[in-house]
């Protein structure tokens, strides 16, 4: 069994808290940027357009992540407390209200400069899962989005929580839809799917929600919400939600390439 008493602040610079979890933000939008600009795109124009939409970008995930975590998974306490919406370093971040996030940030960059919103959401598709990845480390080292009680020799104790030996979800997580995820879209991209923007879009909602739908079973449910319809957790009912969507568009994107 492995006892996880990790501290969440990484370090301080004059009594500033630097958290794992900041990082985690930092070095995945670092990295996917870096990924797009020297391995994805090809195209000149969008090239240039790219370093500016990292900003709507970086908006849109903090924006969606925070309101859709208020909204989703705690709704009536930030309805009494709407300030602490404010108070992203206390932590709450929702991945769904991320996701429609960057949708808006897209489709608002896209139409200002008169280009197709599905390029640039393909390449949030092909380059997330490496922020996903470290996304869900941090989980893991600040002892979040724990696991459910298991007798598995790789259970894990965390310390800050109790003293139940869990799954760790949260590297579960990294697997699938961080790495997992990177090396099924990398696949396709290489089989000439991004040549239909959308396509690629579209797989990245179908392998996340399924992954994120199998992995929901071996996570603890938010303590506010427990489990709902048909003893899924919150979390699984907005991926079956975000999978038919992913299967809509993929539908669609295929019809278009074929007339």
């Amino acid at each position: 069994m492995f006892i996880n008493n990790f501290d969440p602040v990484a370090f301080e610079i004059f009594s500033l808290e630097i958290r794992w979890y900041s990082l985690a933000y930092i070095v995945g939008i670092a990295l996917g940027w870096v990924y797009c600009k020297k391995k994805l795109i090809k195209d000149p124009h969008v090239f240039n357009l790219f370093d500016d939409f990292i900003t709507y970008l970086i908006i849109g995930i903090i924006l969606g992540g925070r309101l859709g975590y208020a909204l989703f998974y705690n709704l009536g306490y930030y309805i009494k407390n709407p300030i602490e919406i404010l108070m992203v370093w206390n932590g709450g971040m929702s991945f769904h209200g991320g996701l429609i996030g960057v949708l808006f940030a897209s489709i608002l960059f896209a139409n200002k400069h008169k280009i197709n919103q599905f390029i640039f959401l393909d390449l949030v598709a092909l380059s997330a899962p490496i922020g996903i990845f470290f996304g869900r480390i941090a989980n893991f080292i600040n002892s979040e989005l724990y696991g459910r009680a298991t007798d598995m020799p790789w259970g894990v104790q965390f310390i800050l929580i109790d003293n139940v030996k869990r799954h760790p979800s949260q590297l579960y997580e990294a697997f699938f839809e961080g790495i997992i995820l990177f090396l099924i879209l990398q696949y396709f991209f290489k089989k000439n799917y991004s040549q239909v923007p959308g396509k690629i879009s579209a797989l990245f909602l179908i392998f996340y929600s399924l992954f994120r739908f199998f992995v929901e079973f071996f996570r603890s449910p938010d303590p506010q919400i427990g489990y709902l319809i048909l003893n899924l957790t919150l979390g699984q009912l907005i991926s079956l939600l975000f999978l038919t969507l992913g299967i809509f568009l993929f539908y669609l994107k295929k019809n278009e390439n074929q007339k």
